[in-house]
């Protein structure tokens, strides 16, 4: 599976997020902002397109019905953010915190999280197409009754992660580690495991699992 990168302009306008904050239709477009401090905030229907930003703190900032397309985001903190009804596009997620975030029935596609905190982060009744999530950390996640098409979760721990409600039919955990999921036999069908995760799985259903053979 081949992510689409965010499609970003050579030159890019400095600009600080508080310039918008005061926008009855807040849009930023083909910019660049660093070191911006935007925590504690409540901003609707935000519209951000070719746009990077870098160490930046938005920690229980909401963005309901947030629109990101073709975006980088760099060591940011949306800690316990509200991103819910989201609409995210081409998006990049590279050393960020993100734990507590609420997605809640967002919509991504083409999006990478990469070396991220996603740990208590919620997903429920997203569409996620063509996500990929590289080393990041997913601790007791929730991706209760998502849609899911084309996602991966290469090199991860998702201990606790909770894919209740969720076909995993097409979905890559075989690279990734837990010590326990939230997932029923019928929605792993089609869930690509590695063989130790198969036999862990095969312990979570009660089997009994003999190393070899011996004939009586």
């Amino acid at each position: 599976m081949k992510v689409d990168q965010p499609k970003i302009p050579q030159e890019l306008s400095q600009v600080n997020f508080q310039d918008i904050y005061d926008e009855e239709d807040p849009h930023l477009n083909s910019c660049q902002i660093t070191n911006a401090t935007f925590d504690d905030e409540d901003m609707g229907r935000v519209e951000l397109s070719k746009t990077v930003i870098r160490n930046s703190s938005f920690q229980n900032t909401k963005f309901r019905n947030i629109d990101l397309t073709d975006v980088i985001f760099e060591n940011c903190d949306f800690s316990n953010g509200d991103l819910s009804e989201a609409n995210i596009h081409r998006a990049v997620f590279k050393g960020c915190k993100l734990m507590g975030v609420n997605f809640s029935e967002s919509r991504f596609g083409d999006v990478r999280f990469e070396e991220c905190v996603l740990n208590l982060s919620a997903f429920g009744y997203a569409n996620l197409k063509k996500v990929e999530f590289y080393n990041s950390d997913l601790i007791n996640t929730d991706f209760y009754e998502c849609h899911f098409n084309k996602i991966n979760y290469l090199y991860c721990n998702i201990d606790g992660t909770s894919f209740d409600r969720t076909p995993l039919k097409g979905v890559d955990i075989s690279t990734s580690q837990f010590r326990r999921l939230t997932v029923s036999l019928k929605e792993l069908v089609g869930c690509k495991v590695s063989t130790e995760q198969a036999i862990n799985f095969a312990a979570m259903l009660g089997l009994i699992i003999e190393d070899e053979f011996e004939p009586k």
